[in-house]
């Protein structure tokens, strides 16, 4: 079509321009220029006359395709759809089914229009998970085929089908159940011919198979993670990345080497019957946090910024629809400060979801409970404070390795990044075929070794199964992948675990107790006029029952719990089998919680000190 400014009042009116017109197979392109041309017209003077010639032309052609349709209908062959294309013939029985589209037959001819442009189903899939079936649809719009997959109850439903428009297909309610029918036709009628492809929406372990690398089960799953599915695949050259890893190893640094360990061992989590749980890399901006998240994604996935790697500026749901997905696959978070409101509120709620690797059940419209999700890998991520400084309560902690990340951890982190986004993936298909090759059984041998090394009495005992994954992945990829005898040092890695003490709720409850006590002398001072918790006596801090409550309530502690440890530790006084005693205040008896200041004070008030320690001068 030539420019609009080169038409005159003549040229506008020639049969070329019309018939260029009605020759663009883009109706929204015809009808752009429809328009442009009626302006022009009218600019012209010629409106009246362009509108005629429309008419006629419009006309001319309705009739052209009636006639086409008539003639097909005489003349299908054998009742099968005869679209160009990459696709095989179907039997679609009393259809009409051309590259024009399809069409219902009866015996006087074309009945009615189903579809305006070729359409069939070419594969169904069957969910492994759920037994669910999707379809896949083939349908051919402005010259090109394309594919979608869409649940199976989607195209069964006259009422459901026409959500399809928004995929491209030319379906509205007046032909939605036509188009049903014909698309329920054509799958029925090939049941022999229609594969059936098994499916799931999850990645990683799936008996011994692992998706996505063995491809006799293919990938169903939310398109809102089609993108962080894509990026699990390889590219560039697992050597490169090998020496590149190597040199980083080499550097000392524990912080490449446990990230690159936590990587693989979330393949390991699942084969060990190990629970998910957390690795967070901490430190100050510029240390090389999130070069070395960037270096752990790409043992699986393409480490570029909003492919694989995610972050906390989401929710919950969201969090755990994707950990559903990844299933045996790292999910990676970076930087904890970036939260949303609804996960900064519930941190450490997160947190123990995340970790008890099952989601919340959930019923759907028909008042069922919709498939529960459930993944068994390791979360990790960085940021600037510690990730347990979000949290409070020792079973949340008791989830977390944290390991500190200190200063310039890389000499050249441009080159690193470089490197590891032009070669990834390679390393974690390499791992997964290394642990079919080792066989559970030797790989559960070899972290229960480790395990018993590490398990002391006055450690976490599930942190330390945690630990002892990691550094049994550490000894694979060194021994099969890496080969370079730089393994995780046991008694380095022993620092990262937590004493019990420091995490026990009561214990840290106690601490809280006697900090408050120490930070507000003034308000056991009976002289002072400021709103008073109680009085020290004897080597205790005596709290009226109100202030003890807001005390507890004030750091997030249960004072239940605490008082029944208190009673065990012998740091509280009872009476008569209750947790606090009578205590006279000017002439009125009320019950109070004594606590000791020090836990070697005797029930006297005196403390036990050990004179065989004390150092005497001599005189």
């Amino acid at each position: 079509m030539r420019p609009l400014g080169e038409f005159d009042g003549d040229s506008i009116l020639e049969d070329t321009v019309f018939l260029e017109l009605f020759e663009l197979e883009d109706p929204i392109e015809r009808s752009r220029w429809k328009v442009q041309l009626g302006r022009r017209a009218k600019a012209l003077g010629v409106k009246a006359d362009f509108d005629e010639m429309m008419r006629g032309y419009s006309q001319a052609e309705r009739e052209i395709q009636k006639q086409e349709r008539k003639k097909r209908s005489l003349c299908t062959i054998d009742n099968y759809t005869n679209f160009t294309g990459p696709y095989d013939r179907m039997f679609c029985g009393a259809w009409v089914a051309d590259d024009s589209g399809v069409f219902a037959q009866n015996s006087g001819g074309l009945d009615a229009t189903a579809c305006y442009h070729p359409i069939l189903p070419v594969e169904r899939l069957k969910n492994m998970e759920t037994g669910e079936e999707q379809i896949k649809i083939a349908y051919k719009r402005n010259g090109r085929w394309s594919e979608i997959v869409v649940p199976k109850i989607m195209v069964t439903s006259a009422n459901r089908i026409v959500a399809l428009s928004g995929r491209g297909i030319a379906v509205t309610s007046e032909n939605a159940k036509l188009l049903v029918k014909y698309l329920a036709d054509v799958e029925n009628f090939n049941d022999d011919y229609i594969d059936v492809q098994y499916s799931t929406s999850k990645l990683g372990w799936h008996g011994t198979e692992f998706i996505p690398y063995d491809t006799e089960i293919v990938f169903d799953g939310d398109s809102r993670f089609k993108q962080t599915f894509e990026s699990v695949s390889p590219r560039g050259s697992l050597k490169v990345w090998l020496e590149q890893m190597r040199q980083l190893r080499t550097s000392g640094r524990m912080e490449v080497k446990f990230l690159l360990a936590a990587s693989f061992a979330s393949a390991l989590v699942q084969v060990l019957d190990g629970l998910p749980f957390f690795v967070d890399l901490w430190g100050e901006t510029e240390g090389g946090k999130t070069v070395s998240l960037m270096v752990a994604a790409s043992v699986w996935a393409n480490p570029d910024e909003s492919r694989y790697i995610g972050d906390f500026k989401t929710t919950d749901v969201a969090l755990e629809a994707k950990a559903d997905m990844l299933n045996h696959l790292p999910l990676l978070l970076d930087d904890t400060s970036k939260t949303s409101a609804r996960i900064r509120d519930n941190f450490e709620g997160i947190v123990y979801d995340l970790c008890s690797g099952k989601g919340k059940s959930r019923s759907n419209k028909e008042l069922g409970i919709n498939r529960e999700n459930r993944w068994k890998n390791v979360m990790i991520c960085n940021g600037e404070r510690p990730l347990s400084s979000y949290v409070s309560q020792g079973g949340a902690i008791n989830r977390i390795l944290e390991i500190e990340c200190g200063e310039r951890v890389y000499q050249d982190p441009q080159k690193t990044v470089e490197i590891v986004k032009g070669n990834y993936g390679w390393a974690g298909k390499r791992f997964v075929e290394i642990i079919r090759e080792l066989g559970a059984d030797r790989i559960r041998e070899m972290q229960m070794e480790i395990q018993k090394a590490l398990f002391q009495t006055d450690k976490m005992q599930k942190q330390s199964i945690s630990l002892s994954i990691v550094l049994t992945a550490d000894k694979i990829a060194t021994e099969h992948l890496f080969q370079d005898g730089q393994y995780l040092a046991l008694e380095e890695a022993k620092r990262i675990l937590i004493d019990r003490n420091e995490l026990s709720d009561n214990e840290r409850c106690y601490r809280f107790i006697l900090d408050k006590i120490a930070m507000n002398p003034q308000r056991f001072d009976m002289i002072s006029g400021c709103e008073k918790w109680g009085i020290l006596e004897h080597g205790y801090a005596i709290f009226y029952n109100s202030a003890f409550d807001q005390i507890c309530k004030e750091g997030g502690f249960s004072k239940k719990s605490f008082l029944s440890w208190a009673d065990k530790k012998g740091v509280i006084q009872t009476q008569g089998g209750r947790y606090n005693k009578v205590k006279k205040f000017a002439g009125n008896s009320v019950r109070c919680v004594f606590i000791k200041l020090s836990p070697e004070v005797d029930s006297e008030g005196f403390e036990h000190v050990d004179i065989m320690q004390m150092e005497i001068p001599f005189r």
